[in-house]
């Protein structure tokens, strides 16, 4: 799916899309990378039974207490300078609460304690107009060493499980899974590059992925079109 910068038009009746943030726990393997994802349970309100990766949404807490260290402020800030949080004279403060949330998050539904530095941007996606509920979600990608071992403690997933990416893959395919498009365009990514020896690092700025309405039904049939083939 395509990647800009600019805003989406608004019809100036469709739902805000609320900061949310999302964490991708990452191993490496012979067999590629290996990822910690939930099983969301059929009945939550959004994204009922989709397989996802930890996170939620940001929230009045995440705004006290910031102590992050100003350089690892600034690279975040930095990272994610055109996205919606990017504003020049709020982007550190922006940045810490993005960081607070992502490690509270973690430690709410993993039962790991994530340092702050190990936290990479990855993405920003942000929900088309035309759906129900929206978010502006920004996404961060942790490699974890084998003797951080999180676990399964949300309410908001049936069960959570170190998964091969690349059989995450083809069990969505097989429509044994069903996955959001960022989800997936993020896997797709993941399984591409770099070389597992590499580190997982974003050298550039975070281009938002801002789906037009109707995206989302486009982007399904086109990865159905493509696997039928």
């Amino acid at each position: 799916m395509e990647r800009e910068t600019v805003s989406v038009a608004s019809s100036g009746n469709h739902v805000p899309a609320r900061l949310a943030v999302s964490v991708i726990l990452l191993r490496e393997s012979s067999e590629g990378p290996v990822l910690f994802v939930q099983h969301r349970s059929a009945t939550m309100d959004f994204a009922a039974g989709m397989v996802v990766f930890p996170g939620g949404r940001v929230d009045e807490r995440d705004s006290s207490g910031l102590n992050f260290d100003g350089g690892l402020l600034s690279k975040h800030a930095a990272a994610w300078s055109v996205c919606s949080i990017g504003e020049p004279k709020a982007a550190r403060t922006n940045a810490g609460i993005l960081l607070a949330a992502a490690v509270r998050e973690v430690m709410e539904e993993c039962g790991i304690a994530l340092e702050p530095v190990v936290l990479v941007p990855w993405a920003n996606w942000v929900t088309p107009e035309d759906q129900p509920k929206r978010f502006d979600t920004y996404f961060y990608l942790a490699t974890l060493p084998a003797d951080i071992e999180p676990i399964h403690q949300t309410t908001e997933a049936t069960s959570s499980q170190w998964t091969n990416a690349r059989q995450i893959i083809n069990d969505e395919l097989h429509g044994s899974l069903r996955l959001l498009p960022p989800t997936l365009t993020i896997i797709d990514e993941l399984l591409k590059s770099p070389e597992p020896a590499v580190p997982r690092t974003r050298n550039t700025k975070i281009v938002p992925v801002r789906p037009q309405p109707g995206d989302m039904e486009k982007f399904f049939r086109l990865r159905r079109r493509e696997s039928a083939e």
